[in-house]
């Protein structure tokens, strides 16, 4: 069994790599992602189409300030940059079933 806290932390890294291929590839193929807006992304096809700009540009990074962990869950407290004029705080919760991220809530 995979550790939901290395599968985060591939995902992680390929996020702030700008891998779209890495990154997705972190996530199941039916994944559910709730945004702070409330509006919902649903599978990594809605996922790659999402990202693919912002990592072309390479204009995004994310730094983690804290993380928790219990069972299937990880939660990153997280400072995005390069998504907006200033960087964005944000608390993310990750679900990790059979290796993959499989829902993502983004908190505030």
């Amino acid at each position: 069994m995979t550790d939901p806290h290395d599968v985060v932390e591939r995902q992680l890294a390929a996020y702030n790599s700008h891998d779209l291929d890495a990154f997705v590839a972190t996530y199941a193929e039916d994944v559910t992602i709730r945004r702070t807006d409330g509006s919902l992304l649903q599978g990594r096809p809605a996922l790659r189409e999402r990202y693919a700009g912002q990592f072309a540009e390479g204009r995004c990074q994310a730094e983690i300030v804290g993380r928790l962990t219990e069972g299937d869950w990880v939660v990153d407290h997280e400072i995005a940059h390069g998504l907006a004029d200033t960087p964005v705080r944000v608390l993310v919760a990750y679900r990790v079933r059979n290796g993959l991220i499989d829902r993502v809530d983004f908190l505030g």
